[in-house]
């Protein structure tokens, strides 16, 4: 790359803010990946060989995670984990063993080889968080091979403070480094919103953007460079007149933060004194750090597909029960809304769990409750593991991707049956726990008068009902201008849940991104929205417009934006009613 010409990156944001320094570049790696033969008489040596370079591996992560927990807490610990499980896998060590001794090649060679079969299974995944588990699987295979041949890149250790790394891919000793060394930020070729290495530039308060795809080809060591995590940007070598307004930028941004960190304690309440709740959204218990430093009032929406991923088998009752129990008695006394099962069984196919098909259409098709109703062994599980956690701390179940009333009813059904199993053994559970839907399905949202009648509370998750709403996959380039949640049916559909709630005496709350979206705030405050449950660092910025704003006047920029037929008039509204 010409070091004196501006380039610019545009990736996916991992952890808001703004770096400004040099870069530290951790060159990607060229194996020299070629068969070599062995001699039948050194087939052994050569397996012994692949064999204590894992050793070896499994070593460094062992040291890795037991810093991990010391720096960062136990909660932090899922990617060094993810990766000794990996290691462990007796596939790896089987079909590279057996290619060595069948084919008599280096250890190199079959390492490589068989690494790359594993990841293109893994890029024919739709699911962006499956496809992701591909690098984690590179990242391994890199690992043993710098065992087998040597290492050949830079340390994060020689980095200085204040330093923007740039690189490949981040593993699980890396982030120890990187709290070491005081980086300024990181930016990677890979990774994406749920990848680990996100939610740890998230814990570090770094700015980091991911899925650049080829920065590393293209930077130099000790270039100039502007990471802007807020738009998913990285300048290098940028002009003077652009480092300018990036500085002063930076500046404002110091001092909003400064602001914002006042509003830590203070309640989420109007000028006119109208509460709301902000909760948070949690995927892992790699977050409850960020969460109870955010301000927030407890969890929103607790992600429970973690348990799932963490392991290559089911998890069993009490395993379920102990992370939820770790869980809210962090969060204590907040309470945690835990929603059951949200995946489809072809996920759990491709993890390899056992007695689930593929399916032509995954996203349509055996997923969420409709999964956890055909496997009710499965789902009684997990609600039994949940009710038990009840008794140590305060926990709301919620239901995702109702689609009826009847579903809803089916639903509750197994919770008292679950309920009476308790009771019969004499464990403890909260018996008034409190059960809700997510309204996230046009015929949910339709009939969400009905539903709001069996349910204690609804939350609304607008990234489904938009996308289902205008039958568009956002995650496909060609047709996601389509998903738009400023569409007036998008809107009337949102008034007539948060009504149907109220007019059955419930609460409604919001967990989809509209919820964390500033430019939203004051229109959703307007519609009636009880609750929002957003990301850690969404707090405090939703609480300032909200402390910034006047029920009365929320009310009216409802009533605006939901009169106008234009869209152009709507957005204009909403940034008229943005807090500069």
């Amino acid at each position: 790359m010409d070091k004196n010409k501006t380039n610019v990156f545009k990736g996916i944001i991992a952890s808001g803010g703004i770096a400004i320094g040099r870069i530290f570049l951790i060159e990607e790696e060229e194996f020299a990946i070629v068969p070599k033969k062995i001699q039948k008489q050194n087939v052994k040596k050569e397996i012994d060989r692949f064999q204590g370079a894992i050793f070896k591996v499994k070593d460094e992560l062992l040291t890795a995670k037991k810093e991990i927990i010391k720096v960062f807490g136990k909660e932090h610990v899922l990617l060094a984990d993810a990766h000794l499980l990996m290691l462990e896998d007796p596939l790896l060590d089987r079909d590279v063993t057996r290619k060595i001794n069948d084919e008599h090649v280096n250890a190199e060679y079959a390492l490589w080889t068989t690494v790359e079969k594993v990841v293109q299974s893994f890029e024919k995944i739709d699911d962006e968080y499956f496809r992701e588990r591909k690098n984690d699987v590179l990242e391994i295979g890199k690992r043993i091979m710098r065992q087998l041949t040597g290492p050949y890149r830079r340390s994060i250790t020689e980095a200085h403070n204040g330093a923007v790394i740039v690189a490949h891919n981040l593993g699980p000793s890396d982030t120890i480094k990187l709290k070491e060394r005081k980086v300024g930020a990181f930016v990677t070729d890979v990774g994406s919103k749920t990848s680990h290495i996100a939610l740890f530039a998230q814990d570090l308060d770094i700015p980091a953007v991911v899925g650049l795809k080829n920065i590393t080809a293209t930077a130099n060591h000790d270039d100039y460079v502007i990471v802007d995590g807020n738009q998913g940007l990285v300048i290098i070598n940028p002009d003077e007149k652009t480092l300018e307004n990036y500085q002063h930028e930076h500046e404002i941004e110091l001092q909003e933060r400064h602001e914002l960190d006042k509003l830590r304690d203070l309640p989420a309440q109007t000028l006119d004194a109208h509460k709301v709740v902000i909760a948070c959204n949690v995927d892992s218990p790699e977050e409850l750090k960020a969460i109870l430093n955010s301000g927030a009032e407890g969890i929103g929406l607790l992600r429970t597909e973690f348990m799932f991923l963490k392991e290559n088998k089911m998890p069993s009752e009490e395993s379920q029960y102990e992370a939820l129990k770790t869980i809210v008695h962090k969060i204590h006394p907040h309470t945690a809304i835990v929603r059951t099962l949200d995946l489809g069984g072809d996920k759990l196919m491709q993890l390899g769990f056992e007695g689930f098909m593929r399916e032509n259409n995954p996203f349509l098709g055996l997923r969420a409750i409709r999964l956890c109703f055909k496997n009710p062994e499965m789902f009684k599980t997990q609600l039994r593991a949940i009710l038990r956690a009840s008794a140590h701390g305060k926990i709301k179940i919620m239901f995702p991707m109702i689609a009826s009333v009847d579903e809803l009813i089916t639903a509750k059904n197994f919770v008292e049956e679950v309920k009476h199993e308790l009771k019969s053994k004499k464990q403890d559970f909260d018996d008034k726990i409190e059960t809700g839907a997510m309204i996230e399905i046009p015929s949910a949202a339709l009939t969400a008068d009905m539903i709001a009648c069996e349910a204690d509370f609804l939350s609304i998750g607008t990234n489904d009902l938009i996308q289902y709403t205008f039958a568009v996959d956002r995650t496909n380039e060609s047709v996601a201008y389509m998903y738009e949640p400023m569409h007036l049916s998008i809107l009337r559909l949102i008034k007539h849940i948060i009504d149907a709630g109220h007019n059955a005496g419930k609460w409604v709350g919001m967990c989809g991104e509209m919820a964390a979206d500033i430019s939203f705030t004051k229109m959703l405050l307007g519609l009636g929205l009880d609750e929002f449950s957003v990301p850690p660092a969404s707090v405090a910025k939703i609480k300032k417009v909200i402390r910034n704003s006047t029920l009365n006047d929320a009310k009216d920029l409802a009533n605006e934006v939901l009169s106008t037929h234009e869209r152009k008039v709507a957005v204009t509204a909403l940034k008229k009613s943005h807090p500069q």
